[in-house]
């Protein structure tokens, strides 16, 4: 069984935190993900940098650009991890657009995926008809699951095909703008939450985009089984490093 999908059969509400490969500091991706597992962290998302994404809002994309600016690739990144898996035991997943993907070749970049321990992939532009018809056969001989997004405008239908061809979570996008931060969640957005959780999916839901805090975190997991931070673990590493994570997971994970 893939480690997303132990993971998600767990007793608790899961925080998987997003963080840019490569920044800060180009040498800073293993040591984030070893940090945030040892403070609580239950899932962690890997972002490759892309010149152009179009998904991600304004601290992400600045992240992606220093990344970049920084050395940060595929085969940077797959150097660095190598050896992840003799100290990383919860699941990875590495998020980022197709076309870096395709460059380096489907089969070649599943296989190294593979080799380093990587659990699945989160790739927004890659429509899920081309996926199924494509590349489902290759992703899942390299035991990588595919999740895939949808948000409060995809259509009932839509949301019960991915679901069949899942193996692991939906990813729920808060709204349908780009990632960042946000004060709390409205009235629409948790009517969102809610209609989503009574259509009783195969996969379990992970909320992403607008949570921040303990607060935020609290109102997305109340109708799903986890959530995601992003833009506001970047801004915490953009100002304190990578170093001293427990600052920012403990918040949000503290018991009351």
């Amino acid at each position: 069984m893939n480690r997303i999908q132990i993971k998600l059969q767990e007793d608790k509400k899961l925080l998987s935190i997003y963080f840019t490969a490569g920044y800060p500091k180009l040498n800073d991706t293993a040591s984030t993900i070893e940090n945030l597992e040892s403070n609580g962290v239950d899932m962690i998302e890997i972002g490759l940098p892309f010149s152009d994404p179009l998904a991600d809002g304004p601290t992400i994309q600045a992240s992606s650009t220093k990344a970049l600016h920084n050395g940060m690739n595929s085969s940077v990144l797959f150097d660095q991890l190598k050896d992840i898996r003799k100290t990383v035991s919860i699941p990875l997943i590495l998020m980022g657009y197709f076309n870096p993907i395709l460059q380096y070749g489907i089969e070649a970049f599943c296989k190294k995926c593979k080799e380093i321990g990587i659990d699945g992939l989160i790739i927004p532009d890659l429509p899920v008809e081309v996926y199924q018809e494509e590349y489902q056969t290759v992703f899942e001989h390299h035991g990588l699951l595919n999740i895939f997004l949808i948000t409060p405008q995809t259509s009932e239908k839509r949301i019960r095909y991915m679901d069949s061809i899942s193996k692991g979570f939906i990813y729920m996008v808060s709204s349908a703008s780009t990632t960042g931060s946000q004060s709390g969640f409205g009235q629409k957005q948790t009517d969102y939450f809610k209609r989503i959780a009574e259509m009783n999916l195969n996969n379990p839901q992970i909320i992403g985009f607008g949570i921040s805090n303990q607060e935020t975190f609290k109102q997305a997991t109340k109708h799903a089984k986890g959530a995601i931070i992003g833009s506001a673990f970047i801004k915490y590493v953009t100002d304190n490093g990578v170093n001293d994570l427990k600052q920012f997971t403990e918040p949000i994970l503290k018991k009351e």
